[in-house]
């Protein structure tokens, strides 16, 4: 193994914490190797924000300890995906003018630009995730990639701001630092799933990454390689299970075995006849009830989800309009026909998505439930990559150009610090 220090991502969910642990690549066109995902029941928190720090702080101790004991190793820091209907975006744009007397734009000038975007009113309360640089524009000249090394007098950046309840941060960062763990960095989970199931070529022609979990849906689109929009909404594939449980009046439990074992978010596909028996699926009677009836069920809250998403695509004009489509991830994803229901709704192409980017022994690494994490592990291996090319850390050297969306991202990280 080699001796550079292994990358964990840490994905704090409703239902269920994970982490993936890495090992980094050592050059930019290499993938990082998987050595372990471990997954816990989740305690403590509830639509991605803390709501006990001891629960919270138990659940990840065993989740650490069962990844530690699987992949052989120790975790001292990781990357954590943060979530929660708390996040919000907003645009701003920064204004600076070009510092050298020649008029050539150094990185130092484009940092200037993101750090006066940063100068945004936030809300009460809320403290900026991150800076996301979308295009430049230099001297009136619009659209610009990388402006590094062209010459101008006034360089503008516009950006998408990412940011969180202060409170729900420093809980869930607090629940973190009392297992023993250092966070490396904060990142929004629908980001870091997107880097693990997305392809560079679908960010650029327009794609929309959903995330279904178990209390939130998350929602990026990207266009021409940049974040376009980014959304959270309050509902999840746990709606679906309450829903079968009052339809049906029975245990919660025994809701989740029918929708594991049963469901299907296309009722045309169950046949009128087919019956499901209460008892075999933990209900407390000997009954049976329609099959279709639950599909009916599972696909009126499945297709709410999606006219949801709908609604947030036509906020950017989005709607219809995504070459690449949607890609679905999150355990939600693993319900059968919910990739048709997507495809019919919204008018686009849809797919489940499956870490790509990474190779791993550990067959569990393949799982959608599992992209989150593995998103983050790819995310630090970016940050280990780049620290091996500038000779030191993001926060010690320059800047130097880095492969994919991450360059302009990486920016942001430093400022940060």
């Amino acid at each position: 193994m080699s001796d550079q220090p292994l990358i964990a991502g840490l994905d704090i969910g409703s239902s269920a914490i994970r982490i993936a642990v890495g090992q980094p690549s050592v050059q930019a066109e290499s993938h990082p190797h998987i050595v372990g995902v471990a997954e816990v029941p989740s305690q403590g928190i509830s639509r991605g924000v803390v709501t006990s720090i001891d629960d919270a702080v138990s659940s990840i101790s065993a989740c650490l300890e069962k990844a530690e004991r699987i992949a052989g190793v120790s975790v001292q820091r990781v990357l954590v995906g943060i979530s929660g209907s708390h996040i919000t975006a907003q645009s701003s744009r920064g204004v600076v003018a070009v510092a050298k007397p020649n008029g050539e734009i150094s990185e130092a000038d484009v940092e200037r630009a993101i750090e006066a975007a940063r100068t945004v009113a936030t809300p009460p309360n809320y403290e900026i995730l991150h800076v996301i640089p979308k295009s430049f524009t230099v001297d009136g000249q619009a659209g610009i990639r990388d402006p590094v090394g062209m010459t101008g007098v006034r360089l503008e950046v516009d950006t998408q701001i990412i940011q969180g309840l202060s409170t729900q941060i420093k809980n869930l960062t607090k629940a973190i630092f009392r297992t023993g763990l250092d966070v490396e960095d904060l990142v929004l989970a629908i980001l870091a799933a997107a880097e693990a199931v997305v392809s560079p070529r679908s960010k650029q022609l327009g794609v929309a990454a959903v995330n279904i979990g178990g209390s939130t849906t998350s929602l990026a689109v990207y266009e021409e390689g940049d974040l376009l929009h980014m959304a959270i909404l309050p509902i999840g594939s746990e709606h679906i299970t309450s829903d079968i449980a009052i339809g049906l009046r029975i245990s919660i439990d025994a809701a989740e075995r029918i929708k594991l074992e049963h469901g299907t978010a296309l009722a045309k596909d169950v046949g009128k006849r087919e019956e499901i028996e209460l008892q075999e699926s933990g209900g407390a009677g000997g009954n049976v009830v329609s099959k279709r009836y639950v599909s009916e069920i599972i696909e009126a809250r499945v297709e709410e989800i999606v006219e949801k998403i709908d609604a947030e695509l036509k906020k950017v004009g989005r709607s219809g309009m995504l070459p690449a489509g949607i890609v679905l991830t999150g355990g939600g994803s693993k319900l059968p026909g919910i990739v048709e229901v997507f495809k019919h709704k919204l008018r686009l192409p849809a797919a489940a998505g499956f870490p790509v980017g990474v190779t791993s022994t550990v067959d569990k690494a393949n799982d959608v439930t599992f992209t989150t994490a593995i998103g983050l592990v790819l995310w630090g291996n970016q940050l280990a990559v780049h620290r091996g090319s500038s000779g030191g850390g993001i926060l010690n050297g320059g800047l130097r150009r880095l492969p994919k969306a991450f360059d302009r991202v990486l920016r942001t990280l430093r400022l940060r610090r």
